[in-house]
This record gives C-alpha cells, sequence and structure tokens, in this order.
C-alpha cells in the first residue's frame, strides 16, 4: 500500500524534490524496515555499516554549500529526509537529521571561514559528526542559564561541567558546547559556544543507559573535567551563545514536527490495512465500524493539516522569515496530535498492537521525545504566547 502522505507532498513539492524524498523512502524500505526489529531487540544502535551508505546518499550534506562537499539544498531536503527515514524509525532518522540541523547548522550560521573549511566537507561526507551539548543534569528547560562553565585562562578558556541528553554523542567528533561565560551579563548575552574535540584530554563521554526511547539513537552525557582550548574554539561570538542556541533548535523544532508526522503517517497506514484484514463479528472486516473510521479520518486529518503547515513554515524559515514562535508552535502541534491518535490508533488496533514487530508502540514511545525534545511542549507553549500577550510578555522579561 503506497503511503498516504504521499498523497499530500507531492502537489507542495517539485518533481526533483519529490523524487528525492522517493529516493530515500525506498532506502528506509530496503535497508531500515527489513533489519529494524533486530537492531532493537538485539538493543543495537544503528549500524556503522547503515551511517555509512547514509553518507554515500549524501543524507549528512544535504544543508551544505557545494563548495564545502555537500548538497548545497535548503532545510526543505532536510525535513523530507526526516519524513522519509522517520517513517519506519525515528530513532535511525534522528542520526543524520540532528547531525545536520544541531551539529552542522549552527557551523554554518556562526562559524568562521577557517571553521567552516575545517569541518564541513567531512561533516558532508559523514566522515565526522557534531553533537551539541546544551541539556544538563540540572537544567532542561532552563537552558539560557547553563551550568556547564568556561573561565578565561589568558589566551586560552578552561570548561568545567557536564552536558546530558546528547544525541549522537557515540559517534561524535566534536561537541558544541554552550557555556557559561558572564554570570553577570543581561539575559541572553551570559553564554558563549566553543567547539570541543571529542578527543581533547578532560572530555569524558558515557552512554547514557536504560533508555527505552529512540533505541536506535545514541544519547550520552558529556563531562568536562578543566578542558583547555584556545579562543578560536569560540563559535559566534563571545557572550553571544544564546543566539546561536536559540537559531539552531528553531530549525530543530521543525525536523522534530517532521518526525512527529513520519510516525503519523506510518500508523494511518498500518491501521487502515489492518482494519480492512481484520475479520470479527459476522465474519467481516472492523472497518465497518463508525468509530474506527473516526479514528482514521482525524488520522488522515491531522496528517494533511500537518504537512501543510509544516512545509509553508520551512519555505519560511528557509526564506529568512519565520517568527520563532512558529516553530515552537508547529512543533508542540504535531507531535500533541500524533502522541493523542497513537494512543487510539492501538486502541482499534487492539492486542497486536503491543508487538514490537506490528510497528505501533515502537512510534507511541518514540513520540514521547518529540514532545520533549528541542524544548519540551509546556516550556514552549510560554514561549509561544508571548506575542499574544505582549504587556504580561514585558513583564516576565
Amino acid at each position: 500500500m503506497a503511503r498516504q502522505i504521499d498523497t499530500y507532498l507531492e502537489p507542495l513539492l517539485d518533481e526533483e524534490r519529490f523524487a528525492f524524498y522517493q529516493a530515500v523512502c525506498d532506502f528506509s524500505d530496503a535497508e531500515i524496515a527489513p533489519r529494524l526489529l533486530s537492531w532493537e531487540r538485539e538493543h543495537q544502535l544503528t549500524p556503522d555499516d547503515v551511517l555509512r551508505k547514509m553518507g554515500e546518499l549524501g543524507l549528512f550534506g544535504l544543508t551544505v554549500r557545494e563548495e564545502f562537499g555537500g548538497q548545497g539544498g535548503t532545510h526543505l531536503d532536510l525535513i523530507l529526509m526526516g519524513l522519509a527515514l522517520g517513517y519506519h524509525s525515528q530513532s535511525v532518522a534522528i542520526t543524520p537529521g540532528a547531525a545536520s540541523s544541531l551539529g552542522t547548522k549552527p557551523l554554518q550560521l556562526f562559524g568562521r571561514d577557517e571553521q567552516k573549511k575545517a569541518h564541513l566537507p567531512d561533516l558532508a561526507a559523514g566522515k565526522r559528526m557534531f553533537v551539541f551539548g546544551l541539556s544538563e543534569p540540572g537544567r532542561g528547560s532552563d537552558a539560557t542559564n547553563p551550568e556547564v562553565v568556561a573561565v578565561r585562562k589568558g589566551d586560552s578558556w578552561v570548561i568545567k561541567g557536564e552536558k546530558c541528553w546528547s544525541t549522537n554523542a557515540r559517534w561524535a567528533s566534536h561537541v558544541v558546547v554552550h557555556a557559561l561565560t558572564d554570570p553577570n551579563g543581561r539575559p541572553g548575552y551570559r553564554s558563549t559556544c566553543f567547539i570541543v574535540p571529542m578527543d581533547a584530554k578532560g572530555v569524558h563521554y558515557q552512554e547514557m543507559e536504560g533508555k527505552q526511547v529512540w533505541l536506535q539513537s545514541s544519547t550520552g552525557s558529556i563531562a568536562f573535567d578543566e578542558v583547555e582550548v584556545p579562543a578560536d574554539a569560540i563559535l559566534g561570538e563571545e557572550n553571544e551563545g544564546f543566539k546561536v542556541m536559540a537559531t539552531t533548535l528553531n530549525g530543530g523544532r521543525l525536523f522534530i514536527a517532521g518526525l512527529s508526522l513520519a510516525s503519523l503517517a506510518f500508523m494511518l497506514d498500518k491501521c487502515r490495512t489492518y482494519v480492512q484484514e481484520r475479520i470479527q463479528f459476522d465474519d467481516k472486516p472492523i472497518g465497518r465500524f463508525q468509530r474506527v473510521q473516526d479514528v482514521l479520518l482525524d488520522m488522515d486529518i491531522a496528517l494533511h493539516q500537518g504537512v501543510t503547515w509544516l512545509l509553508h513554515l520551512v519555505k519560511e524559515y528557509d526564506a529568512g522569515t519565520m517568527r520563532r514562535e512558529s516553530a515552537a508552535k508547529v512543533k508542540i502541534e504535531c507531535s500533541r496530535r500524533a502522541s493523542e491518535l497513537a494512543i487510539l490508533a492501538m486502541d482499534i488496533c487492539g492486542g497486536v498492537s503491543c508487538l514490537d514487530e506490528f510497528g505501533l508502540i515502537r512510534h507511541n514511545r518514540d513520540l514521547f521525545v518529540c514532545r520533549v525534545g528541542e524544548g519540551s511542549n509546556f516550556a514552549l507553549k510560554s514561549l509561544s504566547t508571548r506575542p499574544l500577550v505582549p504587556e504580561i510578555a514585558n513583564i516576565l522579561e
């Protein structure tokens, strides 16, 4: 059965972009879907051979300019990749997704020419990977005031503290560390981002054990024990790390919204097939019941609305006209709606839904990350409400 989401994507895309999306879908069907269950049951991260093939397809360099060895694409290409790969597995899709939107993107936006020349070619080829060090054990939604600190030491900086929930940590060559550099600075001008090699003295990585979501994705804790880096390791401007962080997360939130829709697309296709095949009561399919049809239609409407809204915002993002709260709102709504419908999808399919081979439980589980990742939905609601009540927003500031 063809993917229902394609019905909504094709009219919104030019022929070349839709062909690219279909090519990644074919890769996902051939390389991910047949092996996914064994990876999960064996508690295995995405294998190196799959990452290598993604690199050969150019998926790590979609948005990197051709002069640096990339594909010269836009954020739209990245979103299409997420929709194609996330259909079977969010946790596989997030590896090239986070490598681009959280790793490569800040370097593209804020890196100096020498930094770009040093890193972008290998990043685009998938030979190198950046991880964005933002979340901390004591800092979740309050990411603007990091506990990781960087103190000036002559012409260098010394970094101390710990980052956690760092996606792609296992494969990372470097970590972009968001650190406090001016505790007395005004809000938004207290932190700085640094590019730190993962093999630098004092950097210690450990995979976070016991995680039950995004099973094929590496999620690590990275500790910095008096790590000394030169001044030219700064990404962007000193004490403007918040700007780097906020700009980076806008693109990442669009990607998370896309993963939510990818899960919804899979669930809709799985359910509409099942309810036509599942025979019950007088030897007729359960799809004849109005309540079952209601769930299918609600899923279809949410998918159509979400795809249309997301692609509109992605084009605004690429044009540089998207408002910050727009990325937050689409991420909130797509993750929330897909999560609500995931429960109903499992309800109409019954007991088979809890089996890993059926697939619904995987997406139900992974949608949790979409609700809390790239800024939790609760925190993002406050951000998104501020333009609606400017007087209250001024008080909060």
